[in-house]
């Protein structure tokens, strides 16, 4: 590749004046891109037509804002006792690759330049990009080789954990922001993370999921736990909750955690707790043999599909009598969590549809545990912490499932207006 620069005539043939939103044209990218074309230039990569155009913008800058701060252009004569006092060298990297640009001086040194400030290595965009890739799932040694290899930046693992550190604060911000006052439904569920903690074991990281009078999803926290998943810390978790403004929520949908109904009960008397029918299902499989899996859950579709309590109990006794000998464990399951299992079952089918299973934070979860994985096991609480907030915050960058899931409890929401009747106007006042 010949080596030919984008010369500063190229760049300021368009004046200042004229560089409105609409000025910077086909015509004008056109010019840039031929020239570089002519000089066998490359549109990326090293020595690329992108790189040397950010080079003359930011060194652009740069001259701008230091004749700003001496208050006099270059070779005037300066009205106060402090000049230019010449450049140094100074590579930043960017998203377009390391760039090296020559940094004005004054002579009293007081000169604290913006655009790429002291001490800045890294212009906005690449930590962005680092934070993009972490919440991906990628970890610090895979950030640092897609970087060395599409950008042809050396970026240490240290470096990129200085980067994703910055997303503490905003962290913490998050977690103890206000809620709102009511919430339709509550979604609780954990998963769980390995901490190298002396030796490695797994920990809890404890996810609520509301969805709001408006329809919106709404993450509401995340909470490590320090063993076991337990109805004791549940207990914390939704106090804490509560303590940040949430007074009432109708429903509670959870999994059958020994102990947590009366956790739910003591903090919000009036909710509903709901235990998820797929988590139900799927403990019957542990004490089922392979081969009658499909039998076993053909047989206990009634009963969850029934259109009463009443009937749900006939059906269940039927799946009793049909497979309580060969799997008793199966029936004492159900009759254990048939108090928070029937609930759903007075409700009309567009609530029924919405509550009966935890889906809802499962698509979260999921998300949640391919960052995880990607790691494999984390150094402490606050990096496991950090690893599963990044992948909440990258969820939905579009925007669009955040439609879809508004519109998919439209019905739903219009039958708890009525269902619980006065209850969801406390959020809206």
């Amino acid at each position: 590749m010949t080596d030919v620069t984008v010369s500063a005539e190229a760049v300021e043939e368009v004046q200042p004046a004229e560089l409105q939103p609409d000025a910077l044209d086909d015509e004008l990218i056109s010019q840039l891109v031929d020239r570089a074309k002519a000089g066998g230039i490359k549109l990326t990569g090293e020595g690329g037509l992108l790189q040397q155009l950010t080079k003359k913008v930011l060194e652009s800058a740069l001259e701008g804002e230091i004749t700003d701060h001496l208050g006099h252009e270059k070779h005037e004569k300066a009205a106060s006792g402090n000049t230019r006092n010449g450049n140094r060298t100074k590579t930043v990297l960017t998203e377009v690759g390391p760039v090296a640009i020559e940094v004005p001086r004054d002579r009293e040194g007081s000169f604290e330049p913006q655009i790429v400030k002291k001490r800045q290595r890294r212009l906005t965009g690449v930590d962005e990009m680092v934070l993009s890739l972490s919440a991906r799932g990628l970890t610090h040694g895979e950030i640092s080789a897609h970087l060395a290899e599409v950008y042809g930046a050396e970026v240490s693992k240290t470096t990129i954990s200085t980067i994703t550190d910055k997303v503490i604060d905003g962290m913490n911000e998050w977690q103890n922001r206000p809620l709102d006052s009511v919430y339709p439904v509550v979604f609780i569920d954990c998963v769980h993370v390995k901490l190298r903690d002396g030796k490695v074991a797994n920990r809890p990281i404890y996810v609520a999921l509301a969805v709001t009078v408006e329809g919106t999803r709404e993450i509401l926290g995340l909470w490590a736990g320090d063993g076991g998943e337990g109805a004791k810390y549940w207990l914390q978790v939704l106090t804490e909750i509560k303590n940040r403004g949430t007074e009432d929520v109708c429903m509670v949908v959870c999994d059958g955690l020994k102990g947590l109904p009366d956790a739910i009960e003591a903090v919000w008397p009036q909710a509903i707790t709901q235990t998820c029918v797929v988590h139900l299902i799927r403990a019957s499989f542990r004490y089922a043999a392979r081969q009658d899996w499909d039998k076993v859950a053909k047989a206990l579709k009634p009963i969850y599909t029934a259109p009463t309590q009443d009937v749900a109990e006939e059906r269940f006794l039927e799946f009793g009598e049909a497979w309580g000998k060969k799997y008793p464990a199966i029936v004492k399951l159900w009759e254990n969590a048939w108090a928070e299992f029937v609930p759903f079952l007075q409700f009309d089918s567009e609530i029924r549809r919405v509550v009966c299973t935890t889906n809802a934070i499962e698509s979260v979860n999921a998300r949640i545990r391919k960052a995880v994985r990607a790691r494999g096991h984390f150094p402490n609480e606050q990096a496991a912490i950090k690893c599963v907030y990044m992948a909440v915050m990258s969820l939905d960058p579009t925007g669009q499932g955040r439609k879809r899931w508004t519109q998919r409890w439209k019905a739903a929401l219009n039958a708890f207006e009525i269902t619980f009747d006065g209850r969801l106007s406390a959020a809206r006042r």
